[in-house]
Formats: C-alpha cells, structure tokens, sequence
C-alpha cells in the first residue's frame, strides 16, 4: 500500500538548508518517492504552522521509512537539523 511522506518545516538557517534539499530530493527519488507538494499554498486550521509544507508518495510505507534511515538521506539531514525546525510523519494510505 502506498504512503505519503508528510513534513512541516520552519527554516532557520536557508543556505544550509539548500544543501539539505540538494541532497534529499535524489535520496527519495533512489526509494521510489515523488513530490506532490514542496512549498505550495496552504491554509493552517490546527496545531503549529511550519511556512514550509511537503508532502511526497512512497509505493509503501516500508519504502519510506527505509528511504529515511538511509545513509544517502541521513547524509542530506545533517545539514537540516540544525537549520530546521520541522516534523515527519509517513502515513500509509488507504484507499
């Protein structure tokens, strides 16, 4: 079943940031995930608003959450932990 790979993201530092994205885009693309919303308009009804939304598909769950533990994205995250405030969530889909 497919999931989505759903992130909230304040940037703090944008250049170090750059490189993280740099990084990661391939490291998703490698595990089968493509983006359906980087930085598009949005409408904040609950919680804590991140000005930064994105959201990409995963043929599984399974997929997703190895694409996060790889070493091509932990690389790429390094340079966004401390230039981010951001949460992640994968969600399977159900339909």
């Amino acid at each position: 079943m497919a999931a989505l790979w759903i992130a909230h993201v304040t940037v703090t530092d944008t250049e170090a940031y750059g490189k993280y994205a740099e990084l990661a885009g391939p490291a998703i693309a490698k595990h089968g995930g493509t983006f359906i919303a980087r930085a598009a308009r949005f409408v904040q009804l609950e919680g804590k608003e991140r000005p930064r939304n994105v959201v990409a598909r995963f043929p599984s769950l399974e997929a997703a959450v190895e694409c996060y533990n790889s070493d091509e994205y932990q690389a790429a995250l390094d340079f966004a932990r401390d230039a981010s405030e951001r949460e992640l969530v994968v969600v399977e889909i159900t339909e």
